[in-house]
């Protein structure tokens, strides 16, 4: 086994993909004992991350009290209401979705029976539809049986334009949800539809029940009581809920699955900030299990020495970028700076979103900055694997960056700063307020010093920054500014994370700066490539499209990566489980355990 062998299967085991079983069973195969590839472990600074589907359970129950902690408090626990991922996860321990997504991607049926496909007949050849068969024999928390009557409902209460749910855009292919049987439902689209596993499914696809809210749709949907008294399938069932502090549940005895959950009752705790939260699992062991990690990693290190507990991580699709605005920032037209009517004066010289792209010491940003929670990456389009381009290349090179700059025709002036036609070099480069993005920005503006380029760097509350209040100029959809930075993420069908670049939806006054493509960047070839997606099924080509739509983007410098960032959890030595990027960190609760 060569270095680059064992870098993958040490990957691999980082990111949830290998259980310590099998990686210690690879290892044996090249005469490696258990406790040596443990040893390896440790010095590569792997987190050992554990999955849960080695668990043979023989009985449901038994493990006591689960405790999470969640630093952002959640408010409500109606899904299609949830205010950001805190609402989404608190909720998620008491309701389900037909399927959920695994860490590479793949779907898990949840509710439903099996996952439909072309194969089995459930997924139209024409793509306009998709059957869903649902589990036999599954009841709510209150005892009333579940069936496609609940499905069916889901859909009508999420549509209701008068309810103003947040799931909504989840479901704006559908067309309709027919009832086939008591234990089947079609989900019938507008258009042909490749992604149809967007309804129903993941955090945006739990299903609610009809008797509990069948009287309170549309505009009387805030006023359910099951808003904050959920009723659901899920595998503990609801005790009590203090808005902004603590969920309590307790064990589903009639779950639908044989032999779990493991855990009799379950709390989450929210409030207080990610370094107390990390703190509170890794350090003093007093929660189980906390969310969303974002510390440091030589905090996290620190914190592991405490001998309570490790960081857990699992690859996803959101990355790390700076960002270049291809339109004029600086000039007012129509009343909107930033306007496709306008072009950037000195960004669209290919040349010098060229020497930027040189500038950006990725190497560093991963080592010094982020550690395990950034791998560098040359892509936009990281993962699922099958969508990542093996084409594109990242390189930190301050003279080449030099030479291409002045080969371009910009001249260093007495004060250092290039300039051509009397424009100088200098930018304005916005981020949140967020420790490491700061730190990064320090070692870009370095860089670009030595090339030339001058970086006024700009912080932003991250309230503020990722806002939609139209009268606020530092959001980054407005972007009145010459370079961003900040990161976001998709699914595992890249088909909605893409469309950030497509011409149709630049932000704009018009449409209240909520288009997606916030550069102003527009490519025909990218906009024909796009639109054929919507009818292209077969996955071979589907993914050549989307390989192709991340080399455009990347070959014209649109946006310049700098780290593939995973999902981050902490978790206690003992409890094993499993953490999807592309789901909520409780997408597998039911199979939740204690070790030992």
């Amino acid at each position: 086994m060569n270095e680059d062998d064992l870098r993958a299967l040490i990957d691999a085991y980082r990111f949830g993909k290998l259980s310590r079983r099998r990686f210690n069973g690879i290892m044996a195969s090249v005469g490696v004992t258990a406790p040596l590839a443990g040893q390896l472990l440790a010095w590569s600074g792997v987190a050992t991350a554990q999955t849960a589907s080695d668990y043979k359970s023989s009985k449901r129950g038994g493990g006591g009290l689960l405790r999470l902690l969640w630093w952002q408090a959640p408010t409500l626990l109606n899904p299609h209401f949830g205010v950001g991922q805190k609402d989404l996860d608190a909720a998620r321990i008491f309701y389900e979705p037909l399927a959920a997504w695994d860490p590479d991607g793949n779907l898990v049926p949840i509710l439903a029976a099996e996952i439909p496909s072309l194969k089995n007949g459930d997924v139209a050849s024409d793509g306009r539809s998709v059957t869903w068969r649902l589990k036999r024999n599954v009841t709510w928390h209150d005892g009333k049986p579940f069936s496609a009557d609940d499905v069916v409902f889901t859909w009508e209460y999420v549509s209701d334009t008068a309810a103003a749910t947040v799931s909504m855009g989840f479901y704006q292919e559908v067309k309709r949800v027919e009832k086939v049987d008591a234990h089947t439902v079609r989900v019938v689209f507008h258009e042909p539809t490749p992604v149809w596993a967007r309804p129903f499914v993941g955090n945006f696809g739990l299903v609610i029940p009809k008797h509990q809210f069948d009287a309170f749709r549309g505009a009387k949907s805030r006023d359910a009581p099951s808003n904050l008294k959920p009723v659901g399938t899920g595998p503990y069932r609801f005790v009590d809920f203090k808005p902004g502090d603590l969920v309590r549940g307790e064990i589903n005895p009639h779950y639908h699955e044989p032999n779990r959950p493991h855990f009799d009752a379950i709390e989450m705790k929210g409030g207080g900030d990610a370094v107390s939260a990390a703190r509170a699992v890794l350090q003093t062991g007093e929660f189980d299990y906390a969310w969303n990690m974002l510390v440091e990693d030589e905090v996290l290190k620190r914190l592991e020495q405490g001998g309570k507990g490790r960081a857990i991580y699992a690859d996803g699709s959101a990355v790390e970028r700076v960002l270049c605005n291809f339109s004029d920032p600086w000039t007012e037209v129509d009343g909107e700076r930033s306007s496709a009517k306008t072009k950037h004066p000195s960004l669209t010289d290919s040349a010098v979103r060229e020497a930027l792209n040189l500038l950006v010491d990725r190497g560093s940003i991963q080592e010094f900055v982020y550690g395990r929670g950034g791998v560098a990456t040359r892509n936009f389009l990281n993962n699922p694997a099958r969508f990542r381009s093996p084409n594109m290349k990242w390189e930190f090179n301050v003279d080449k960056a030099n030479q291409l700059l002045e080969a371009a025709g910009w001249k260093r002036g007495k004060d250092g700063v290039r300039t051509r036609d009397g424009r100088l070099l200098k930018f304005v480069f916005q981020t949140s307020i967020n420790a490491p993005r700061q730190k990064c920005q320090q070692i870009i503006k370095g860089a670009c010093q030595k090339a030339g380029i001058d970086l006024e760097l700009k912080s932003v509350t991250a309230a503020v920054f990722f806002s939609s209040d139209v009268a606020n100029p530092d959001t980054f959809t407005k972007f009145y500014a010459d370079l961003q930075m900040f990161n976001n993420s998709g699914a595992p069908d890249p088909w909605f994370f893409m469309n950030q670049f497509v011409s149709w939806e630049i932000a704009s006054k018009d449409n209240k700066w909520q288009g997606r493509n916030v550069s102003r960047w527009r490519n025909a070839e990218y906009d024909e490539i796009y639109r054929s997606l919507s009818g292209e099924f077969e996955p071979v080509k589907r993914a050549a499209k989307f390989i192709r739509l991340n080399e455009l983007i990347i070959e014209n410098r649109v946006v310049i990566p700098l780290v593939n960032r995973p999902e981050v959890g902490a978790a206690v030595n003992r409890l094993r489980m499993t953490l999807s990027a592309w789901d909520s960190h409780l997408w597998l609760l039911k199979d939740w355990y204690r070790e030992g």
